[in-house]
């Protein structure tokens, strides 16, 4: 199997740097839960796959015969759904970039407007933001 990187990787993984410390935080935010969906949709899936294949395998069911390849093809569906490294799209050239967002992305980009109005109000958000930004700064500082 060939595992080259697809020709619209840079040769240079410095070359894929997120505009603002700020878009760094909120993709590992959203990876992290993304991460997190992800691993409960397998979670789910596991038991539920077997239980459609043993159903499968002994004939029961409508759709026996088929209820294995139907969990198989709502996990594919779920899998787009989530998005799992949805962030790389904005890093790559000649990616999605400019796309609408959909799936899970659709719920982040809800949140992410809510924080950002908050903000922008000068709320708890904009003070919590600037104490994160202090502690930051702290750390980068050379000792």
């Amino acid at each position: 199997m060939d595992r080259r990187l697809p020709e619209h990787v840079p040769e240079s993984r410095s070359e894929l740097v997120p505009e603002s410390r700020w878009e760094l935080v909120c993709d590992v935010i959203v990876f992290q839960g993304k991460l997190i969906v992800d691993g409960l949709r397998d979670a789910l899936l596991m038991p539920i796959s077997i239980v459609a294949a043993i159903m499968d395998l002994l004939g029961i069911g409508r759709r026996a015969g088929r209820t294995f390849y139907d969990v198989i093809l709502l996990g594919r569906e779920t899998e787009h759904w989530i998005n799992l490294f949805g962030a790389a799209d904005r890093l790559l050239p000649g990616s999605a970039e400019g796309s609408p967002p959909s799936g899970l992305d659709v719920l982040v980009r809800r949140m992410e407007d809510v924080v950002v109005e908050e903000y922008e109000r000068g709320g708890i958000t904009a003070s919590a933001k600037d104490a994160v930004d202090r502690a930051i700064d702290k750390l980068q500082r050379p000792k």
